[in-house]
């Protein structure tokens, strides 16, 4: 990113968004990176923040045009779990927005990059579970992995018909302590943390023990964003979206890791729908493509990431949003 370029994040509020907006502004200035979402965030920033619907075609063009916009990242969308309770709703949310932004980026000539994830919902029950590889079966069962492997072939559409260019990850689930769970299957490893750091020290997971699944740190997650975008052209091989990969485990490994740090911590298993969402995603990702094709590699392991979350999750929730 060049000293001229401006971003635009939409779904700022998110999960990933709160976290990749911090670190942008760091790195390149507050002035630099528009975040934007639906609502205003509930604590303080500092920096540029509009008001704007990724649905809302004309008031993207707008912004981007006037603001000359040269980045941006999309990552407004309903999760996994949250998609299945309203299927309509959530496949224009994440298609529709998704179009409105390739097509700002072919008719707008500032637009020079986007960035959209995808995520290992794209894969399903035909897929093999270990070491999924970059190009296998893609039968996703869920309203968000559906959506998410039609944006893929639409990303890959525009940057060969268009031109555009656009880059997408395949993230595995994601655990950060600077939001709270949004939605998703896999954000029973970022709940997880509050219920063991809330007074009564339990937590019902809707997992079973040994449900493992693809993980990442959001550190991770961020650093491989914005290495992604930084790339040369010519470096990016894949144009529908790169597999990338960092952690395995299940409910009872991150919980045995708690436990190490916190022994009063009890967690009951009570699995619900979103068992059978995680069972039909893999249980970890050959991500061989992307540390070969950008040099992608990982940084945190679980003990290193359980430390992290319990040491910053009483700094960033003084009062725990699970108390009163």
């Amino acid at each position: 990113m060049s000293g001229k370029d401006k971003v635009l994040i939409l779904g700022a509020n998110g999960q990933i968004g709160t976290e990749l907006t911090q670190f942008l502004r760091a790195r390149h200035g507050v002035n630099a990176v528009i975040a934007s979402d639906l609502r205003v965030p509930d604590r303080p920033q500092e920096g540029p923040f509009r008001i704007l619907d990724v649905l809302d075609r004309e008031a993207i063009y707008e912004l981007v045009e006037y603001e000359r916009i040269t980045q941006v990242y999309l990552l407004a969308a309903l999760l996994s779990a949250t998609s299945e309770k309203n299927p309509e709703f959530a496949w224009r949310l994440n298609m529709d927005g998704l179009f409105n932004v390739l097509n700002c980026a072919r008719d707008c000539p500032s637009l020079e990059k986007v960035f959209w994830p995808s995520s290992i919902a794209v894969f399903g029950p035909g897929t093999p579970r270990e070491a999924t590889p970059q190009d296998t079966v893609m039968d996703p069962n869920t309203v968000y992995g559906i959506s998410k492997l039609a944006g893929e072939r639409w990303c890959e559409y525009y940057f060969q018909r268009y031109e555009v260019d656009v880059r997408s990850l395949r993230y595995p689930g994601l655990i950060g302590y600077k939001s709270l769970p949004g939605g998703g299957t896999t954000d029973y490893a970022v709940d997880i943390f509050h219920h063991a750091l809330a007074p009564a020290r339990r937590y019902e997971c809707f997992l079973q023990p040994d449900a493992c699944l693809p993980m990442m740190y959001m550190e991770d997650a961020i650093r491989a964003t914005v290495q992604l975008m930084d790339a040369p052209a010519e470096q990016i091989k894949i144009r529908s979206s790169y597999n990338i990969g960092a952690l395995s485990f299940t409910p009872a490994e991150i919980a045995a890791q708690i436990q190490s740090f916190i022994p009063n911590f009890v967690v009951n298993y009570s699995t619900d729908f979103r068992q059978a969402i995680a069972d039909s995603w893999p249980s970890s990702i050959d991500d061989s493509a992307a540390r070969q094709d950008w040099g992608w590699q990982p940084e945190y392991d679980l003990v290193r990431m359980t430390e992290e979350m319990l040491q910053n999750i009483p700094l960033q929730f003084p009062a725990s949003p699970l108390e009163g």
